[in-house]
């Protein structure tokens, strides 16, 4: 049995970020949303669902069009049952995966970043499955105690720590 390996490159845009992960019903969209617009006031978002079995459908939904349509092309490229992608922006990865990982039908979140992504994908005569990741670049060394310093700082500027 053949086994065909491709990339799909998600860009990484000012102010947008992208989760990819797994779910299993079509349920999963309107969950999602709920999701999402629970977490966090003035949120916008784009996502896609990529349903594995009946219609076999992109299905999608959110709030802003851009992203509701940058969604929707990226899930039919990738094209891997069952796969989602959302897009979004006035809001952190962080300030949602929790709620997304709470939706009853995710399995498994596999990427939630601002980095530049690609999808490596395995393609079967049955269909697409998403087999990794990568996210962003390699590692260029280890931190430094100047390095260190400035993770800190930063986290307190940006909120995240006291």
């Amino acid at each position: 049995m053949d086994i065909k390996i491709e990339k799909v490159k998600i860009e990484a845009k000012e102010g947008i970020n992208v989760i990819i992960g797994i779910s299993h019903f079509i349920k999963s969209v309107e969950d999602l949303y709920e999701a999402l617009v629970n977490s966090v006031p003035n949120i916008k978002f784009g996502l896609a669902f990529c349903e594995a079995s009946g219609d076999r459908l992109v299905r999608y939904d959110g709030n802003d069009e851009e992203l509701i349509e940058l969604a929707k092309k990226k899930a039919l490229e990738i094209g891997a049952g069952h796969g989602f992608i959302i897009f979004i922006k006035n809001a952190y990865p962080i300030n949602v995966l929790d709620r997304i990982k709470a939706v009853p039908e995710v399995l498994t979140i596999l990427a939630a970043t601002a980095n530049p992504l690609e999808v490596l994908i395995a393609e079967t005569e049955q269909g697409r499955a998403i087999i990794g990741i990568v996210d962003g670049y390699k590692p260029l060394g280890i931190e430094d105690e100047e390095k260190i310093k400035e993770r800190k700082e930063f986290l307190r500027k940006i909120g995240y720590k006291k």
